[in-house]
């Protein structure tokens, strides 16, 4: 196993991209997520275009809806072994 490097990031990914990317991995529009969620679609979609911000209780909501953890959505792209070797 030591001859394998980490894979590494290659793009970003913002706030809004995360909750896009996860909402269409589970086949949902954003109009069911927001039957689901009780958000409007129309925040919704400022979301995912990051013209709003997702906001804590937002992000609870949200991850409740789609299966994750609200840390995914916050902090997308965050590399835990970078961080912690700093």
């Amino acid at each position: 196993m030591n001859e394998y490097q980490k894979a590494r990031k290659h793009i970003e990914v913002s706030v809004g991209e995360s909750v896009r990317i996860l909402r269409e991995l589970q086949e949902l529009s954003q109009n069911e997520l927001a039957a689901r969620t009780g958000i409007p679609q129309s925040t919704l979609s400022a979301i995912e275009n990051n013209r709003v911000k997702l906001g804590v209780e937002r992000a609870k909501v949200l991850a409740r809806a789609l299966a994750c953890h609200p840390a995914v959505l916050i902090f997308p792209g965050w590399d835990i072994d970078q961080e912690s070797a700093a």
